[in-house]
């Protein structure tokens, strides 16, 4: 296949790839930012798992709250034997075997652990708020991923509308080119290197397209969706600069970060925890009441059993030895609460840590900026030059297209350099725990 027909074909796919393009955006409705936001808060599984983890962690409290209260049951009993007989072995409790039929009921009552369900209750609310804030945590992690597909899409956009430009600027390069060796005033030489120029800049708006399509793809995943994102995104202002040190910063973020303030409940959670632990090994005092009536009763001896019946008993249990058991759990108890303490130190080192990472790649994407639009506006001037002096017969083609092979890498730099700068500022945000 010669060089013309890959052209042609190249040429081909980009007018089918720009006409798809222009239709399919123009067609699609508009996405904010915070709608985007919105979305993945509704949909995100991430962020309902973590509310599904919040309500069982509630039914925790209820479960160890529960020892607080009556415990009631109610018996319906029936037995059969030989009158005056006598139990030999077994589980019934009787005495004396007689037909009855009775039924009643069995009141329970804890009446002091010596602490042991408070310290475990407290232990389980802490727990909650544990995990209310890993959920939070969770939100921010998904929001941080919308923010940065989001401007993934919107930098991938901006790059295929520079890809268009260049592609419309370098085909009027070539074609003025080929007129002009027709009338043999420029070589054959020239028509060569102005349709490289041309295949170059087709081939960077395929991959721009396709750079689209992927960034649309992960949006749609970070709002919760298996379907790519078909939105026309809004544009967002960019933001103020980061501040002058990263010291405050990492102050924001020690407060603010939910996952600090999650370690947090944790720790607590688990001192608790081996208090509870350590109320083991102290006296339990717990009720018992009794209380029914036996409609039938057949009794042939002498003595006769009433038909209704009532009883309380108190019981003081106290622990004397198990094996070491109880000093075993609760000395295991005191080394997990321990460990959370170290857990939530390194985690306020790494996070640190990521403040300061952050706020120094916000920073150098914010100077960027300045930098690379300098950088457009001297390849801008640089291009005109070189049509000038292209015009004039002053220069070869080789310098035109290096000049507009500059100013494509320009724009796209200062493309970048936007974008890079708005995703890195979200990021910055996100460390500091002021992310939307």
């Amino acid at each position: 296949m010669s060089l013309r027909t890959n052209t042609t074909l190249i040429a081909f796919a980009v007018s089918a790839a720009i006409g798809g393009f222009r239709a399919s955006a123009q067609a699609l409705p508009t996405l904010t930012l915070q709608e985007a936001e919105a979305l993945a808060i509704q949909n995100h599984p991430q962020i309902q798992a973590a509310q599904n983890e919040i309500n069982y962690s509630n039914q925790q409290i209820i479960e160890d709250r529960s020892v607080y209260y009556p415990n009631v049951t109610g018996n319906l009993t029936g037995s059969q034997g030989n009158t005056d007989s006598r139990i030999g072995a077994g589980d019934l409790s009787a005495s004396r075997l007689f037909n009855r039929f009775g039924q009643g009921v069995v009141v329970r009552q804890l009446i002091t652990d010596s602490g042991r369900t408070s310290n475990l209750v407290s232990s389980s609310r802490l727990q909650a708020q544990a995990v209310t804030q890993n959920a939070q945590a969770t939100r921010y992690d998904v929001l941080l991923a919308v923010y940065r597909s989001y401007f993934d899409v919107l930098h991938a956009q901006a790059v295929v509308k520079v890809a268009q430009e260049t592609v419309s600027a370098r085909q009027l390069l070539s074609d003025q080119v080929t007129e002009l060796a027709r009338n043999n005033l420029k070589s054959q030489l020239d028509v060569s290197f102005a349709d490289v120029n041309v295949s170059e800049a087709k081939l960077l708006l395929l991959r721009a397209q396709d750079a689209v399509q992927q960034a649309l793809a992960e949006l749609g995943r970070a709002m919760g969706s298996d379907m790519p994102a078909n939105y026309q995104l809004a544009d967002e202002p960019l933001p103020a600069g980061p501040p002058a040190s990263a010291d405050p910063l990492v102050a924001q973020a020690i407060a603010n970060r939910p996952e600090l303030a999650g370690l947090r409940f944790s720790r607590d959670a688990a001192y608790k925890f081996a208090e509870a632990e350590k109320d083991l090994s102290r006296p339990t005092v717990s009720a018992v009441a009794v209380g029914g009536f036996i409609p039938f009763i057949n009794n042939t001896t002498t003595s006769s059993i009433p038909a209704e019946y009532e009883g309380l008993a108190a019981n003081v249990s106290i622990p004397l030895f198990n094996g070491h058991l109880f000093s075993a759990r609760r000395e295991a108890a005191l080394q997990r609460a321990m460990e959370s303490d170290q857990r939530l130190r390194d985690e306020q080192q790494r996070l640190a840590r990521d403040v300061r990472v952050a706020w120094a790649s916000a920073n150098d994407a914010y100077q960027r900026i300045d930098v690379t639009a300098q950088f457009l506006r001297q390849a801008a001037l640089a291009l005109d030059l070189s049509n000038q002096r292209y015009s004039l017969g002053l220069s070869s083609i080789v310098e035109l297209t290096q000049a507009q092979l500059n100013l494509t890498q320009a724009e796209i730099e200062n493309l970048n350099a936007k974008y890079d700068y708005q995703t890195q500022y979200s990021a910055l945000q996100y460390t500091i725990g002021l992310l939307r």
